[in-house]
């Protein structure tokens, strides 16, 4: 199979023997495999080198079935979602990325229950609790990204955390197997659960809502939406907010403080609108956001002594590793 931007093997360091690719095929149909895959075509940012096998699972049988294969294989894996909060380097990815989107966002509705697979879309997903006039969503609805990201980082907006709705999670371990765990379990905390220091993929969640009037809940949706709008630069491409906030106090106004809205480098650049934001303004490269976020560290280090934590997650390789 020949995939957009190369062949099987193309510019790939890592070389995938023929018998490997079959038996991933095995596993998903074939057109749900891609190879030598450009990731500037899955992350918000446009950026990032080639992975050199792309796959994309419908269902978690299919996600299980390709996990327990690139296990028994000892292949290297990497699971995203829709790309919103990651750089890829500029080198690529060698091994397996796993992309949950598109296939693997089946929604049901129960009362005052939604249960949703983690590929869907957040703003998807709040569009679809708000039809179904469900409140305690809304939140969520700007945030960029898939469902499985925001359980994994307990992602949250405007007062509203996912801690705040989820019931339970199921989560895959790297060999495939699925556990449940209670919100209780996924030891919630400020951008973390414990999925990060297990390892596990979360691939499916109930979240408990309650009722509501359907023109309230799109009203609030929408008047987030502005509130984002005005303050965040959603017309560039960039993975959204890049620093953690700091304890008793706040990236952006940090960053603004230090001078560096505006600061530049290559085609990485401190937005102008929210100083926690680095945006693409054209031909960005990994290397320039990650000069750019190195610059901002050590600026705001020297100047507040405080040491900015990445909220963004970086993966991959440079082009000369």
């Amino acid at each position: 199979m020949q995939a957009r931007g190369g062949s099987e093997v193309g510019q790939s360091r890592l070389m995938i023997a023929p018998e490997i690719i079959q038996g991933l095929r095995d596993c998903v149909p074939t057109g749900q495999i891609r190879l030598n895959e450009d990731m500037s075509l899955h992350t918000t940012f446009r950026l990032g080198g080639p992975a050199d096998v792309f796959v994309c699972p419908a269902s978690i049988d299919e996600l299980s079935a390709v996990l327990k294969y690139v296990a028994k294989h000892r292949i290297p894996l990497l699971i995203i979602g829709r790309g919103s909060n990651l750089i890829v380097r500029d080198g690529g990815i060698r091994g397996v990325v796993v992309k949950l989107a598109e296939g693997f966002d089946h929604v049901t509705i129960e009362g005052t229950s939604v249960t949703a697979e983690a590929g869907v879309a957040l703003a998807a997903l709040a569009k679809r609790a708000a039809t179904a006039s469900l409140a305690g969503f809304e939140f969520a609805a700007g945030i960029p990204g898939s469902l499985g990201g925001a359980l994994v980082m307990n992602a949250g907006a405007y007062g509203g955390e996912m801690c705040q709705v989820v019931d339970w999670v199921d989560c895959m371990d790297r060999d495939g197997n699925v556990r449940r765990r209670s919100n209780a379990e996924m030891e919630y905390s400020y951008r973390h659960s414990v999925l990060l220091d297990t390892d596990e993929i979360a691939v499916r969640a109930r979240l408990n809502l309650h009722s509501g009037v359907r023109e309230d809940i799109e009203a609030k949706i929408r008047e987030l939406n502005a509130q984002r709008a005005s303050k965040q630069p959603l017309t560039l491409p960039s993975a959204g907010s890049v620093f953690k906030r700091p304890p008793g106090n706040y990236a952006g106004p940090l960053i603004e403080s230090a001078g560096l809205k505006g600061f530049r480098i290559g085609g990485a650049m401190v937005s102008e609108l929210h100083a926690n934001f680095i945006v693409n303004v054209g031909g960005a490269t990994a290397s320039d956001v990650l000069a750019v976020m190195e610059h901002v560290q050590q600026t705001v280090l020297q100047q507040h002594g405080i040491k900015m934590e990445p909220e963004v997650r970086v993966v991959g390789e440079d082009p000369t590793s």
